[in-house]
């Protein structure tokens, strides 16, 4: 079985690279999620120091971006893998095999948190409800309590949603629609966020799709700022802009732990075990998704998937928990790794 795929991938590469110009590679090609990014960078710097093969080329496109690239097709001249902070989309998947892309393994890698993060000097995190995130950065609010009419967001700063909230002006600083940091944002926060008020969630039961469409659509009028794919980049931000926050994943704040902190949402801190456990309100799980048609064709690929599930990487202890990732219960990680390392694929659409 494993050489009648190798051999059907191959021709599929020779077509390709015969009107492509493709050329042969021998380092693996990663593109996808920022969140993921510093792990799987973490994995290919150690995965090349520690093997016969070249250290793999990671780039942060988005988790939306990624799947784009690694769906386009097979050959040489496309992506092996893509990390996203989000999982695969139905719709991506029939992409991905409309395109002869058509054997591909998930690996759930760990959890993580999204947090609503500012420069701590010396002033205590905010203390904020999802509903009240919801207040503050949707771009419509109801009218009044039957949710029968919306209205443009009409708060400017925190303290006009509630008094004890800080009387600074709203302004958050995160990811743009081509992320799964986004993604994730919008359906954990935003959504969940609306489901605090009544006469939303009641619309929630009446009429789903319009709850959806009112709950995710984002402020557009300057107190959300799209700031690019980086997560870095919004920390950068955060620090020369006393009274903002940024949205982005919990390692980053792990990273930044002596001068960023968390706001504290819905009574609950972003620690480690708390996000573990699922008491955080806004936390997800990562993955990476690999082209298995690309195995036998790009040197190594298989055994940097080994690489990144080894206990030296992604354990409890492993070299990726310093780098903020929180690794899943040992019996997940295990059956997970087993069906990382044999490359086992999906066998059906996400749900």
């Amino acid at each position: 079985m494993k050489i009648t795929t190798h051999l059907a991938a191959l021709a599929a590469v020779l077509a390709l690279g015969a009107g492509a110009g493709a050329q042969q590679r021998d380092q693996i090609r990663i593109v996808g999620s920022s969140t993921v990014f510093p792990f799987s960078t973490a994995v290919a710097e150690s995965f090349g120091a520690k093997t016969r093969f070249s250290t793999p080329v990671v780039e942060s496109t988005g988790s939306g971006g990624g799947f784009r690239l690694f769906c386009a097709g097979v050959g040489l001249d496309q992506p092996d893998i893509t990390n996203a902070s989000r999982r695969m989309q139905a719709s991506e998947y029939e992409r991905c095999q409309a395109n002869g892309v058509r054997e591909i393994t998930e690996v759930r890698i760990g959890f993580d948190g999204i947090v609503l993060g500012s420069a701590d000097h010396g002033n205590p995190p905010m203390e904020v409800t999802l509903t009240q995130l919801w207040l503050a950065l949707a771009a419509e609010v109801p009218a009044d309590d039957s949710c029968s009419s919306f209205v443009a967001n009409p708060y400017n700063s925190w303290s006009d949603i509630d008094a004890s909230l800080p009387a600074q002006r709203i302004e958050v600083f995160g990811p743009p629609p081509t992320s799964g940091t986004r993604d994730a944002f919008v359906e954990l926060a935003m959504q969940g966020g609306a489901e605090g008020i009544a006469c939303m969630d009641a619309l929630k039961d009446s009429d789903r799709d319009r709850f959806e469409s009112i709950a995710s659509r984002i402020r557009e009028d300057g107190k959300w700022v799209d700031a690019g794919e980086n997560d870095n980049a919004i920390v950068q931000t955060l620090m020369n802009t006393p009274d903002g926050f940024g949205v982005f994943g919990f390692s980053f704040l792990d990273q930044n732990s002596d001068r960023l902190h968390g706001a504290i949402i819905d009574g609950v801190s972003p620690e480690f075990e708390d996000i573990a456990s699922g008491a955080y309100p806004v936390s997800r799980s990562l993955y990476f998704y690999v082209k298995n048609q690309h195995a036998g064709l790009v040197p190594g690929l298989a055994e940097y998937v080994g690489e990144f599930t080894s206990d030296d990487a992604w354990g409890e202890f492993g070299y990726l928990t310093d780098r903020g990732l929180i690794p899943l219960p040992d019996d997940e990680r295990d059956a997970m790794g087993e069906a990382a390392r044999t490359l086992s694929p999906m066998t059906q659409a996400p749900e």
